[in-house]
């Protein structure tokens, strides 16, 4: 993948964590329902998606401000949503019988194909040609 793609990939991913953070804080029960079922109504629940939500902002606002300055700055932000993503996945496979029936794999799905795809994104930034320039090889003599 080009550095144009992968620069714009991290960028909607960044996006999707703002956006999907706003509206954990706002509204905690749209984010928890799908992942945890009925039990989203309840104040605790409300409390753990509104801090959930408020990791996600942080990840993709920091994520965003670090894509505007340098790959090298991004490239830690991009790959600390993929371990927070790891994580979610984590926890939902550890909770898996007690989840949603009717929405527990998708919330599986989303959660490891988010981790998978910043981890990648991490490593591509890390890949030749994305980190700063490099001097020029001397010359033969």
């Amino acid at each position: 993948m080009d550095r144009t793609s992968v620069r714009m990939l991290a960028q909607l991913v960044a996006w999707g964590r703002v956006g999907i953070g706003a509206v954990a804080v706002v509204a905690p029960v749209v984010v928890a329902r799908p992942w945890i079922g009925e039990a989203a109504e309840t104040p605790a629940a409300r409390l753990l998606a509104r801090a959930m939500g408020g990791r996600d902002l942080a990840l993709g606002i920091g994520t965003l401000r670090a894509l505007a300055n340098a790959d090298e700055e991004a490239r830690p932000w991009v790959a600390l949503g993929g371990v927070a993503d790891s994580i979610d996945a984590v926890a939902t496979l550890v909770g898996f019988a007690g989840l949603a029936k009717r929405s527990r794999w998708g919330i599986l799905a989303l959660t490891l194909g988010a981790a998978i795809v910043s981890i990648r994104l991490a490593a591509s930034l890390d890949e030749p040609g994305f980190g700063p320039p490099s001097a020029p090889p001397p010359l033969a003599g």
